[in-house]
């Protein structure tokens, strides 16, 4: 019988607080740091208002959908609006919850994520629509799949934080939005300069520190898992700042504070499915393979497809989530999580891996362009060229930063 073990609930309380730091304020000083200044009030309220959204609707019906019994693909309705969930409701040694609070923190920050693919051109309305359907409707179920006890757990596929679940998840709806949208006014002839890179550096710092909470808080208990993913999280994230730095001097001829802040943010983003699995030299690896892929995925992808991923979404967590997936099947150790990788002989977990990818880019892809075309149907998901032109921040939010 489980009982209560207080290390484990103070860890994961300080936890909780760590994951929903990266959203509010990190990845909203991340993303508005790098959009130009006339959007810069419009992006940190998409991620302001998806926390408030996405909050409601966890409670609501999401966390029952993604952790109660149900199908192999979905959850049930037993848990809607936490029914059942007491002072005395456990999930393993910590309180249900906690485990809840924990979990909508990821569910919080994902649809954030998606928001800096099309960012400066979609409409709030049609952004709050997305992002609570999405979450209801993809998020939910892939979370369901992977960790609520659906198909993809069953497979044996590993992921340890997220890597699946939420940034290819995040990516591929982010690249599926974009196409979408359509570039921005000037996408390829114009330089869309940050206008403050001092805040995306403070944001990256906020989601780097943040990241032990998302991967270490997901052992779920103070123990060695949770130290040992603590551990390569770091590791993963400065190699992957090193790499990004070293290609991009190579290439460009000088290195770029956007370039290293991005950078181990790409290193975080492909250690989160591992960080449970691997060990310090499979991280270093992970890391440094990410940094130069997910330089390749923002500088050069999207300008040889010619869509307009504006802040990266699909550069760096789609791209980054889809390296980390496949080389957690590779340097999975057996004795740190209990399933042997490619280097130890079980080649077949590469090809499990990939399966679990193709299902959630399948599935994300497919369910995002519904939901944007349904939205577009009703209310529209564009702002119109004026509106652009004038920026978001006056003409969705009648506020300017002076």
């Amino acid at each position: 019988m489980d009982t209560l073990n207080t290390g484990d609930t103070a860890w994961m309380l300080t936890a909780t607080a760590l994951v929903l730091m990266m959203t509010l304020p990190g990845l909203a000083l991340f993303y508005g740091g790098m959009v130009r200044k006339k959007n810069v009030l419009a992006t940190l309220m998409q991620s302001f208002a998806i926390a408030c959204v996405s909050s409601v609707l966890w409670m609501v019906v999401g966390y029952s959908l993604a952790f109660s019994e149900g199908s192999a693909f979905v959850g049930g309705l037993d848990k809607a609006f936490l029914r059942g969930i007491s002072v005395d409701s456990l999930t393993g040694t910590i309180p249900e919850s906690l485990f809840m609070s924990f979990q909508l923190t990821f569910a919080v920050i994902t649809p954030a994520l998606i928001t800096g693919a099309f960012a400066e051109r979609m409409k709030f309305s049609a952004l709050l629509w997305l992002s609570g359907l999405w979450l209801l409707l993809v998020y939910a179920p892939v979370c369901h799949w992977v960790w609520g006890g659906g198909f993809l757990s069953g497979d044996g596929v590993l992921d340890f934080a997220g890597g699946t679940v939420v940034h290819v998840n995040a990516g591929v709806a982010g690249l599926v939005a974009a196409i979408y949208l359509g570039p921005r006014r000037g996408f390829g002839r114009t330089h869309f300069s940050p206008h403050n890179l001092v805040l995306t550096v403070i944001g990256a710092c906020m989601l780097w520190v943040g990241w032990y909470g998302f991967n270490a808080g997901s052992a779920l208990a103070a123990n060695g898992s949770a130290a040992m993913a603590l551990a390569v999280t770091h590791i993963a994230a400065a190699a992957a700042g090193v790499s990004w730095m070293a290609i991009e001097w190579t290439v460009e001829k000088r290195p770029s504070v956007l370039g290293i802040v991005t950078g181990a943010v790409g290193g975080l983003v492909a250690i989160t499915p591992a960080a449970g699995y691997v060990d310090p030299t499979g991280a270093l690896i992970i890391g440094l393979i990410a940094g130069v892929v997910c330089w390749w995925g923002a500088t050069k992808l999207k300008y040889i497809f010619k869509y307009d991923d504006s802040l990266d979404a699909f550069g760096v967590h789609g791209v980054g989530g889809l390296v980390g997936a496949l080389l957690t099947g590779v340097f999975a150790v057996e004795s740190i999580g209990g399933t042997a990788g490619g280097l130890e002989g079980n080649w077949m977990q590469v090809a499990i891996q990939a399966w679990g990818l193709l299902a959630t880019i399948a599935y994300a892809g497919v369910m995002t362009w519904l939901l944007l075309k349904v939205i577009d149907l009703t209310i529209g998901v564009r702002v119109d060229e004026e509106q652009e032109i004038e920026g978001l921040d006056i003409a969705l939010h009648g506020e300017v930063v002076p």
